[in-house]
């Protein structure tokens, strides 16, 4: 009776994975032995505490602190201006780009250029020191927003 040329594939496939986990096993324990023993660490872990940052600085960090109070009071402020704080931009070629915007004290929220930013004020530019205001994408600036001077710590 012949047998089928398909009835022996089985017991080949799992005689190459025997012998394939044998040689695998082998070469572990071979390189496993052969391998200079390692002698146990005596030293000991130090790991510096570090001291508590100051209120100061932390302030600085969270945007506190950046104008003194005389600096403050000299500074005049426009009714209009006041209504908007620039956080940051993502200034591209061509003054394309975002800003991140706070308008009337909500979160700052990102606007595209030529986006509505209030009522009558759309986004007109962006570049790497701030943004502009201005009714129109063609007209005149409103109001130019800085963004605030980094100054290390």
């Amino acid at each position: 009776m012949p047998t089928l040329p398909y009835a022996r594939w089985w017991l080949r496939i799992a005689t190459f994975l025997a012998a394939a986990l044998a040689a695998g096993s082998a070469g572990y324990w071979g390189l496993k032995l052969t391998s200079p023993a390692l002698e146990p660490s005596t030293s000991k872990l130090v790991v510096a505490i570090p001291s508590a940052p100051s209120p100061k600085v932390i302030a600085q960090v969270l945007g506190g602190g950046q104008l003194s109070p005389a600096a403050t009071s000299a500074v005049v402020v426009d009714s209009g201006a006041s209504r908007f704080k620039i956080s940051g931009v993502v200034a591209g070629k061509n003054d394309q780009g975002y800003a991140l915007i706070a308008v009337d004290g909500k979160p700052a929220r990102p606007f595209r250029v030529g986006s509505q930013v209030s009522d009558t004020l759309l986004l007109q530019s962006v570049n790497n020191a701030g943004a502009a205001l201005s009714a129109s994408l063609d007209g005149p600036i409103a109001f130019r927003l800085d963004l605030p001077k980094f100054e290390p710590l």
